[in-house]
């Protein structure tokens, strides 16, 4: 799959908007890709990430909360696809820059939304970059 012009829709980005799309879709979208957004999110506030890093963050983030995308999300199963395609490409190139702090809260967030057999899925996430899969409520992110 070759992955959209993702930083097309850095405009599209905002913190309303991603706590809007996250609490929307958390449950369909699923642990790895919540995961995935969240670790990405909290690292794009750190201050230690370079500039041209962040400007990735903000365009695979406005990729994921924009309504226009190259796989509509409305469509089952492979709608958020591309979101988790684009997501898990900015998290590897970022990865080594990720703190043990944004991995943490990303998690303790995802315990707001699923169970522990969902958490499950993100086990293999934590000593390792993440690979593309997806399945979340709906509260508000920090």
């Amino acid at each position: 799959m070759e992955l959209p012009d993702f930083m097309s829709y850095s405009n599209k980005f905002s913190k309303k908007g991603f706590v809007e799309k996250i609490s929307r879709i958390a449950k369909r979208a699923g642990a790895k890709l919540v995961y995935s957004a969240l670790i990405l999110y909290y690292t794009l506030q750190s201050k230690k990430i370079p500039v041209k890093d962040k400007a990735i963050i903000i365009g695979a983030l406005g990729y994921l909360i924009s309504p226009l995308d190259a796989i509509p999300d409305a469509i089952p199963i492979v709608g958020l696809g591309d979101d988790m395609a684009v997501l898990a490409f900015v998290l590897k190139k970022v990865w080594n820059q990720v703190s043990d702090e944004v991995k943490e809260k990303a998690r303790k967030k995802l315990d707001n939304w699923f169970d522990e057999d969902e958490m499950a899925e993100i086990e293999d996430m934590l000593d390792k970059t993440p690979s593309p899969e997806t399945k979340p409520q709906s509260p508000e992110v920090s």
